[in-house]
């Protein structure tokens, strides 16, 4: 465990203690806070209004996966209690004090496997903006890269039992 959390230590470093960490910071808030939530709705809601039966299940289902994934992400993170990182470079004031799993990175999964099950054309495009959330957290310094994965995987189960049951 200790070798895991010196690589997430180095992989944070080496993304923070640079020159280029304002610039990096500005596009970074501007990614992830297109994660914080209320931008999920209003593409379900369009998709409800838009798309027919096809849209009202996307919102349906949707409001489903983010019914289990949420709990486990608040379970898990106050179970764990795995400090946010220290003594680097942070251009966000934190949501809550813990930072494993990513929370925005989970419902950025939870969304992007979501839209390949119903808009499969757009999935390639939805995983990439999932991740593009995902390491926006750990460049704004809240996240260190294994939270990251564990948001992905959390989010991206939820997804796969909901849309499998």
């Amino acid at each position: 465990m200790k070798r895991l959390q010196r690589l997430d230590l180095r992989c944070s470093e080496l993304f923070l203690q640079h020159g280029y960490n304002q610039l990096q910071a500005r596009i970074s808030r501007i990614v992830s806070h297109t994660g914080d939530g209320p931008l999920y709705l209003l593409i379900a809601l369009a998709l409800a209004g838009l798309d027919g039966s096809r849209g009202l299940s996307f919102l349906t289902t949707g409001l489903t996966i983010f019914a289990l994934e949420l709990p486990l992400y608040l379970l898990l993170k106050n179970f764990i209690r795995r400090e946010r990182p220290r003594g680097l470079p942070v251009f966000i004031r934190p949501s809550d004090r813990y930072s494993l799993p990513s929370g925005h990175t989970a419902a950025a999964f939870v969304m992007a496997s979501l839209v390949a099950a119903y808009y499969p054309e757009a999935s390639g495009g939805a995983y990439l903006w999932a991740v593009f959330i995902g390491a926006s957290r750990l460049l704004l310094g809240v996240h260190f890269l294994t939270d990251l994965v564990a948001g992905a995987v959390l989010g991206g189960s939820c997804a796969a039992v909901v849309l499998w049951w």
